[in-house]
């Protein structure tokens, strides 16, 4: 196969920890993955899981899949990924990502308001932190340093990491999917974490991606189920698409329903969120195009999955994440892109 690369993400705890999550990790490292990522939503968080991984594995690269940003201030998100690249010896990739209104002003009760200034901003915050060439400031409205506003002492002053990084230029990704966030991601970040992109579709983000620096990035989502049944095997890939198209984000704002109208299927976009919206889950499920849900995985025998996996390495994306629980599918994915 060509140079795509594996990452294993581990995704969202739910209710408890994952028992294998370890166990996983250890595996794909033997295997030749080269990266490992966790989420974080409202619940755990993406950070400590890493650090358990950290420690008991030796090479491959822990990113958080992905940080939001209103978890937590800039410096709070740079002093952990400063210390969880020391313990690992430089392994951290710093994933981060503005969330949603839901989960931000719902959950960490700030205001979603100007997510690309934001963004810009904090990940500056992160880049001065890690530099450490002078105390840090910030004149920005979101995350002024030092702070000097509304309850303020009048006393801060700015500072310089106690801590010096291990690398200056540890990568940060961003999670990202309207047009302009993705340019902003393509010009400030060192990498980016897709939702969803389609290798027959790439001139959807092909020129906010053109002008990204050398070495950049693109790790995309990847669902791999190996069998002869493609169309049942898309029914859970088709469930997940109806919640994200249809119900994460509200009727009049839904990011993942604009890029799946800007990837061609406006009619289907509009149809699964008047169903989904109106309580009708397996309709809007049903109403999920199978090319959508078909193009954005990998589903199918070996022959098929090997034929579509041309496909993406005709594309910018580097590195396909896989999720899986199954350490038999972990090797058969490894042989499959890796050759191994």
């Amino acid at each position: 196969m060509g140079d795509l690369k594996l990452g294993l993400q581990l995704g969202y705890w739910g209710a408890g920890p994952n028992p294998k999550a370890v166990t996983m990790a250890q595996e794909a490292e033997k295997l030749g993955y080269d990266a490992v990522f966790t989420a974080e939503a409202w619940g755990s968080d993406a950070f400590t899981p890493l650090a358990w991984i950290g420690a008991q594995t030796s090479k491959i690269r822990l990113g958080t899949g992905i940080a939001q940003l209103s978890a937590r201030a800039p410096a709070a998100t740079a002093m952990a990924a400063m210390t969880l690249d020391h313990l690992s010896g430089g392994r951290v990739i710093l994933g981060l990502g503005v969330s949603g209104p839901q989960v931000v002003e719902g959950w960490y009760g700030q205001p979603f308001g100007k997510p690309l200034a934001r963004t810009r901003e904090y990940v500056d915050i992160i880049r001065q932190i890690l530099a450490r060439k002078e105390p840090v400031v910030s004149e920005g409205e979101h995350y002024p340093l030092p702070y000097n506003g509304e309850g303020s002492w009048g006393l801060g002053k700015p500072l310089k990491s106690i801590v010096h990084p291990l690398r200056e230029d540890l990568p940060i990704f961003l999670g990202a999917e309207g047009p302009k966030n993705v340019a902003m991601t393509a010009e400030i970040a060192d990498g980016w974490l897709p939702l969803y992109y389609s290798p027959y579709r790439q001139e959807v983000y092909a020129d906010q991606i053109a002008h990204a620096k050398p070495g950049f990035e693109i790790m995309q989502g990847m669902a791999v189920i190996i069998t002869d049944d493609v169309e049942k095997a898309l029914i859970p890939m088709k469930h997940s698409l109806a919640l994200y198209i249809g119900g994460m984000g509200a009727k009049s704002r839904n990011f993942h329903n604009e890029l799946v109208k800007r990837m061609g299927f406006e009619e289907a976009a509009d149809k699964i969120q008047d169903l989904f919206l109106a309580g009708k889950k397996d309709e809007a499920a049903a109403a999920v195009p199978t090319e959508l849900a078909d193009e954005i995985s990998l589903v199918g025998s070996i022959d098929r999955i090997k034929d579509r996996l041309q496909a993406w390495e005709e594309t910018p994306v580097t590195s396909l994440l896989v999720s899986t629980r199954n350490t038999d599918e972990l090797r058969t994915f490894a042989e499959l892109v890796l050759g191994r």
